[in-house]
């Protein structure tokens, strides 16, 4: 199953060695230049806007009381559903030209065109890096919450003794402590801004990630594709290197049994208003506009929206997310229990090779899967034809099976995580028990630990389901002909212009990914040890906050 996981890299490699004649020149002096420019700038601006709103909008729920605040622990999380193809084209048909935003601003004023004012261009790097900034600082918010939440309350209170007000409070001892969750966040939103390519194709920005799209179906070179994957795994590696050294191994743990709810300051007048407003913009920029947005052009275009094409692509996306959830969770069965259950080195390096799938940008993940799958097709016809003079065509390569393969290990990662945090609340008495009982290793799987990882196993399910639901470069780029899920319906009718008619496919997504981020919820607010139940909830522990970047 490791070796499963690792193949599209290892593939990858073997490509990119290959000559794709005057392609990989022409792309080193004209395109990766300005490419990798544009890329880098994209990275640097989703990171800014994500630590300032992410960590500040943790640090303001957690330790303040002000109007709105409960809700706001919560709303806060709700961009995380909003995949940023579609928050993309919701704010192009807002902020366009020809959209709501200026339309109404060149009649209330009289201009005629665009050379009566100025208005900032939507549709450009600029663009993209305020709406991906703003749909993905929810992941440096879980883990800046989750982390401020834990904090030592004696550690908080002797700062304060010392003569040090809340900012410097923060600035000196809280955000230091939270480094580590910051980096991990950090580093999940710079891994999806690598992986679009939805939103800065909307925008006409000119990436990594487009530039393997063009380079494989414009030009079609697939040996130019892998050589720029290649580029793309250096900032992959670029990324995590950052956040280990960020981290810089450092843990942080308590050192009493006994625990406390933090304190909590009261914010009133101008202050509580502006604590209000700071929480509130980002869910009015994440959430609320592209929702209203999805939700008036799904009203509208209704009966164009449920089609048949509409029911296909619906159905499409289910099959296709429920086989990648559930082939996740067993591959994340066994190499958990296996790791569970042996004290092999080789087991346990190779358990966590699939966690590196989730960094692996989903463009270069489909082109890695394609080599093999394609090569794999070609003996097996070649068998066909030697033997039964017939061909087989296509079995693995250019199906819906690519598809559900790409899904696997794309999310792998996440799947393992929640599995191996249920795992770890399950005593190893159990398994001495059971052993001494003449239970064997499996046995003991079917009739003890899975029943009692139901919980965990639902919940990897979900996050799978849910992340396959919205995945577009890999479907992009394995699907078969006339093959369309929801996300690739949203891309294609919004690459038409067509943005009212792909509302209905956007809510839809959306509406589906809410689950999980309401279940998230409730993880982070009730994960700090020795949590009183006094703010409601019942106690969970810190490791159901699994990552896939640890």
């Amino acid at each position: 199953m490791s070796l499963i996981a690792a193949a599209p890299l290892i593939a990858i490699a073997v490509m990119a060695l290959h000559s794709s004649g005057d392609t990989w020149p022409h792309l080193i002096e004209n395109v990766l230049p300005d490419a990798v420019r544009r890329t880098l700038i994209l990275m640097v601006g989703v990171a800014i806007i994500a630590l300032v709103t992410g960590t500040g909008t943790a640090w303001l729920v957690t330790m303040y009381r002000f109007p709105g605040r409960g809700l706001f622990q919560w709303l806060l999380l709700l961009p995380l559903a909003m995949p940023t193809y579609i928050i993309a084209f919701c704010y192009i048909e807002l902020f366009d030209y020809s959209g709501e935003i200026q339309t109404a601003l060149r009649i209330i004023f009289g201009w005629q065109n665009a050379r009566d004012y100025w208005f900032p261009d939507i549709r450009s790097l600029g663009g993209a890096v305020f709406v991906m900034g703003a749909v993905l600082y929810p992941y440096v918010y879980i883990t800046a919450r989750a982390s401020f939440v834990a904090q030592s309350v004696c550690v908080i209170e002797a700062s304060r003794t010392l003569g040090r007000s809340a900012s410097e409070t923060f600035w000196q001892i809280a955000l230091p402590l939270a480094r580590p969750a910051l980096a991990a966040g950090t580093a999940l939103a710079l891994m999806e801004t690598l992986n679009d390519i939805g939103a800065v194709e909307f925008f006409g920005v000119q990436t990594l990630t487009v530039t393997v799209y063009d380079t494989w179906l414009d030009r079609g070179s697939l040996a130019g594709a892998a050589q720029i994957s290649c580029v793309m795994l250096f900032f992959v590696l670029a990324v995590l290197g950052l956040e280990r050294a960020l981290r810089s191994g450092k843990r942080f743990h308590h050192t009493t049994g006994k625990y406390r709810d933090l304190p909590e300051e009261l914010l009133s007048g101008a202050k509580g208003i502006l604590a209000t407003a700071a929480c509130a913009l980002p869910i009015l920029v994440g959430f609320i506009l592209p929702t209203y947005v999805l939700a008036r052009d799904a009203m509208v275009h209704l009966s164009f929206g449920l089609t048949g094409d509409f029911w296909r692509a619906a159905l499409h996306s289910l099959v296709l997310s429920v086989a990648a959830a559930v082939l996740a969770v067993i591959f994340a069965i066994v190499l958990a229990y296996g790791r569970r259950q042996t004290h092999s080195k080789l087991v346990q390096i190779a358990s966590f090779v699939p966690a590196v799938s989730y960094a692996v940008p989903g463009t270069v993940l489909a082109i890695g899967l394609l080599i093999p799958l394609a090569g794999l097709d070609n003996k097996i016809d070649d068998v066909a034809r030697s033997l039964f003079g017939v061909s087989t065509g296509l079995i693995f390569s250019g199906t819906a099976f690519a598809i559900v393969v790409a899904y696997t290990i794309r999310f792998l990662a996440a799947s393992l995580g929640s599995v191996e945090a249920g795992l770890s609340k399950i005593t190893r008495n159990i398994d001495s028990a059971g052993r001494t009982l003449g239970a064997s290793v499996t046995e003991m799987l079917w009739s003890v630990h899975l029943p009692l990882l139901r919980p965990a196993l639902g919940g990897a399910a979900l996050i799978v389901f849910v992340d396959s639901m919205k995945e577009l470069p890999a479907t992009l780029l394995l699907r078969p002909f006339n093959f369309d899920t929801l996300a690739t319906q949203v891309f294609t009718l919004a690459s038409l212009y067509r943005y009212e008619e792909a509302g209905l496919s956007a809510l839809t997504i959306v509406l589906v990914s809410l689950a999980p981020v309401l279940l998230l919820h409730g993880f982070i607010a009730t994960s700090r040890p020795g949590f009183s139940g006094s703010r409601g909830g019942s106690a969970k522990t810190h490791e159901e906050l699994a990552l896939p970047i640890s």
